[in-house]
């Protein structure tokens, strides 16, 4: 069976949902039997999102292979189960890139390099590139119909269009149909005026997904349809739910898989014509809106006001309560504030303390204070990768005696607990970093395997002693302290193979005290809690019962 592409585009303003679209449909055609693959086209000329601030662009999910991606890779896998990789997902820098080190290569024999073909060429190639098994390639292009940077996408996908036919490739549009409370109405026009701007680029969608926060009155959805071209059951209202797990439910409701496999002529196949198993998506939704209990957990940030930097961490979070039957009720607070006599105060009464990965010293002794709290208050922590490193410099300041702990992260200090990492083994390979290298690509990234302490509160959560994880940092717990910060009573329970590199520490003594250096929320999954945010949450609600 041939790959068939179906790329997805949006219009009128960003964020209306084109990651969560995207990934609900990969989840309804696996429902069907279908094998996918979702990609994300970025038109931003950044190589990569690596080097990007989080408020600029939210998170960056690492796949295992070491790639920095779009956050819209995490909706993918934690839909489908897909694991993504380095070839999902594309900028236009890298696209400008391989194009300029192809020509200075002579590999377009004295050319003249353009846009068409050489640029869409470079683009079609990464859509085509190692589909895999795959039998649908869902392909998410980034920002807005009619933005100068996204045109060499969309003219490649027409291109591909033409070049596969219309039996293989499908158009999907994402716009809005907004709501204005003066007239009482929803307005069609924004929708007609982004698939003309489409039309304008030589694209005709095949459907049209109307983002809308009430009901679609029959008569706009024709006329959507008349004005637009397409079908009238072809125009899918994208309602607004009390969930995204609720999604892949509701674009099913509307229609918008029978119009896919009718698309494709496979209605007619048995896959096609079966009703997709819906049953584990119902059960998610389920939990999380009659939840049996409540925990509160503070989440101790750097950028939580900006809850896109932290987008897998809070759905690990949610997913900790699904798998524990609990509503987990998240409080972001900005570690500065710790760092204010009398603050600390403010983690009084909660049942987890979560201090997630940053970069930088801003924060960082609120961080402190925070990891401080939770050990002499015997509440649940978790520390993921700064935070883990938080903890350790909290350790060796206040039980191991070494007042001038700190992170070479910070500038020179005496007592470098925590110091940049200059070589790691991937593999068989070894990996050499300076501290004037690139900023870009050269932390430790993707997955690692990770060795755990037999008998060790880890080694019982993951019942396993080897385990995989992913990576995204550039500075480690200094090895040299592991001996004094043993004896100070921290427990090294988890070792790269080679035992140089500190993985995981905790505190045999306390409820539940974990750091990490790696971020386990990126393989995290409602439908497949990762191991220590399911015990984690279980500890918050052992917690809430002692208040």
């Amino acid at each position: 069976m041939q790959t068939r592409y179906i790329f997805i585009t949006g219009g009128v303003v960003s964020s209306l949902g084109k990651g969560i679209a995207s990934a609900s449909l990969g989840a309804l055609l696996q429902a069907r039997g279908y094998k996918v693959r979702l990609r994300k086209l970025d038109p931003y000329l950044n190589v990569d999102p690596g080097t990007m601030s989080p408020y600029q662009h939210g998170e960056v999910y690492v796949t295992d292979d070491g790639a920095e991606t779009d956050l819209d890779l995490g909706h993918y896998e934690r839909f489908t189960g897909v694991a993504s990789r380095q070839s999902d997902n594309i900028t236009t820098g890298r696209i400008y890139s391989t194009v300029i080190s192809r020509e200075r290569h002579g590999d377009y024999l004295g050319a003249t390099v353009q846009v068409i073909p050489h640029v869409t060429d470079a683009i079609k190639e990464f859509v085509l590139s190692d589909p895999g098994e795959a039998e649908f390639v869902l392909c998410e292009v980034g920002g807005t119909v009619g933005d100068i940077e996204s045109l060499p996408f969309l003219e490649a996908i027409r291109q591909l269009g033409n070049e596969l036919g219309r039996e293989r490739t499908m158009y999907v549009h994402l716009t809005l149909v907004p709501y204005i409370p003066s007239a009482g109405e929803l307005k069609t026009k924004p929708t007609q005026h982004s698939v003309k701007e489409l039309l304008s680029v030589g694209i005709q969608p095949d459907a049209l997904l109307a983002r809308c926060d009430r009901p679609l009155p029959p008569g706009e959805k024709r006329k959507i349809a008349l004005f637009c071209n397409v079908r009238e059951d072809a125009v899918i209202p994208a309602l607004d739910v009390d969930t995204i797990y609720q999604v892949p439910i509701s674009y099913h409701e509307q229609g918008f898989d029978n119009v896919v496999v009718r698309h494709f002529g496979l209605d007619k196949e048995p896959a096609g014509q079966a009703e997709p198993n819906l049953g584990r998506w119902e059960h998610i939704a389920g939990r999380i809106r009659a939840p049996e209990g409540e925990v509160k957990i503070a989440v101790v940030g750097k950028y939580t006001h900006f809850l896109d930097s932290y987008k897998s961490l809070n759905e690990a979070l949610i997913h900790g309560g699904i798998h524990n039957n609990v509503k987990v009720k998240l409080d972001w607070i900005e570690s500065e504030i710790f760092e204010s006599e009398g603050a600390i105060e403010k983690l009084e009464g909660v049942n987890g303390i979560l201090v997630p990965g940053g970069f930088g010293e801003r924060g960082s002794e609120g961080k402190i204070a925070a990891a401080r709290f939770a050990r002499e208050h015997k509440v649940p922590y978790f520390g993921i990768c700064f935070g883990m490193q938080m903890a350790v410099i909290e350790v060796a300041r206040h039980l191991a005696g070494i007042a001038k702990a700190g992170s070479t992260e910070f500038g020179p200090c005496e007592e470098p607990v925590v110091g940049l990492m200059t070589e790691w083994m991937r593999g068989n390979t070894r990996e050499l970093r300076s501290a004037d290298a690139n900023v870009g690509g050269t932390m430790r990234l993707g997955a690692y395997d990770c060795a755990l302490k037999p008998g060790s509160r880890v080694a019982e959560i993951y019942g396993q002693q080897q385990i995989s994880e992913r990576h995204r940092h550039r500075y480690e717990v200094n090895i040299n302290y592991m001996k004094r910060l043993e004896e100070a009573g921290l427990t090294f329970s988890g070792m790269s193979p080679d035992k140089s590199l500190p993985e995981i520490v905790e505190f045999a003594d306390h409820p539940w005290f974990i750091g990490v250096q790696f971020h386990p929320e990126l393989k995290s999954k409602p439908f497949d809690t990762h191991p220590l945010f399911a015990s984690f949450v279980q500890a918050a609600i052992a917690q809430s019962r002692l208040v």
